[in-house]
């Protein structure tokens, strides 16, 4: 142990890392945590989901470069380290049957080898603290299911010096826990939409929940929840800077901000690996940690 908390925290796209678990690192930055984001695509394949900015031809022809300015914005805004991982993105398959994913792509990449490349990440910044996503990637995006597939081999394998010799991947470490972003939860957005209703306000979540009934989605279990509110106007700053990706006047931010601080003040997490004890429910990454550090 040092006495430096750290936090990683791995994404599958640029504007995954500001809109899964943003006020959460926000708030720990503020609290002298160093935290990193790891990117491991560079969202090439993302759709231009911003319609003020469809049909620009200098950013459907540099997307790449696009994506990244979006990214430096984003991390400045807020207080965290970021470097990327160099896959490429599989882009969403879209039809009935889905189509190949594209060769050279991300999530047909061997997943030990891949996972490799995030050993060597955690072996150099050796965070105590893991997120990323859960066996579903949290939606079933390719890049999102692989970012959870190499997140938990990378978790064991940082301190597996057979599987990733020192020499190649740099000394061993061993994080303690890592966790699922759950920041999409059912509870959350039932209770968002049931204040909106309340308020005489149109809810930006009826067809999300119509969907959740539809999709019959298994309900996670929920561990840990961050007070974080005071840090959820610096989250909106930096998903507005992925412009391509994010509509400023879209169904993100259509819930006032002091409904969101009164109703639902945390970001949840899902404990998925602990080496260390704790108790649930928690409302710290770093419980169980923190006070040996």
């Amino acid at each position: 142990m040092t006495d430096q908390l750290r936090l990683m925290a791995v994404h599958a796209h640029p504007d995954d890392e500001s809109s899964k678990g943003a006020a959460t690192m926000a708030k720990y930055v503020s609290e002298g945590v160093d935290v990193l984001v790891v990117t491991c695509t560079g969202g090439e394949r993302g759709s231009i989901l911003n319609p003020k900015l469809q049909g620009d031809a200098y950013i459907e022809e540099n997307i790449h470069e696009v994506r990244k300015k979006e990214m430096d914005e984003a991390r400045e805004i807020l207080g965290v380290k970021q470097e990327w991982l160099g896959f490429v993105d599989s882009g969403l398959p879209e039809g009935d049957p889905l189509p190949p994913l594209p060769e050279g792509c991300f999530a047909l990449e061997d997943v030990d080898k891949a996972a490799g490349e995030l050993v060597r990440k955690i072996r150099a910044f050796r965070p105590q603290v893991i997120t990323t996503y859960d066996e579903n990637g949290g939606y079933p995006h390719p890049d999102h299911i692989m970012t959870h597939k190499i997140t938990m081999v990378a978790f064991e394998g940082a301190a597996d010096t057979e599987k990733y010799p020192e020499g190649e991947f740099g000394p061993a470490y061993q994080p303690l826990k890592v966790y699922y972003n759950q920041g999409f939860n059912r509870p959350r957005t039932e209770a968002l939409h049931q204040a909106m209703l309340d308020r005489g306000l149109e809810s930006p979540y009826g067809d999300w929940l119509k969907r959740w009934s539809e999709f019959e989605r298994k309900e996670r279990t929920l561990t840990t929840y961050v007070p974080c509110a005071d840090f959820f106007e610096i989250r909106d700053k930096a998903l507005i800077a992925h412009a391509t990706q994010i509509d400023p006047d879209g169904g993100w931010f259509r819930v006032p901000m002091d409904l969101q601080r009164e109703v639902w003040p945390t970001e949840e997490y899902e404990l998925a690996k602990s080496l260390v004890d704790t108790s649930l429910p928690e409302d710290d990454l770093f419980a169980g940690i923190r006070d040996n550090v």
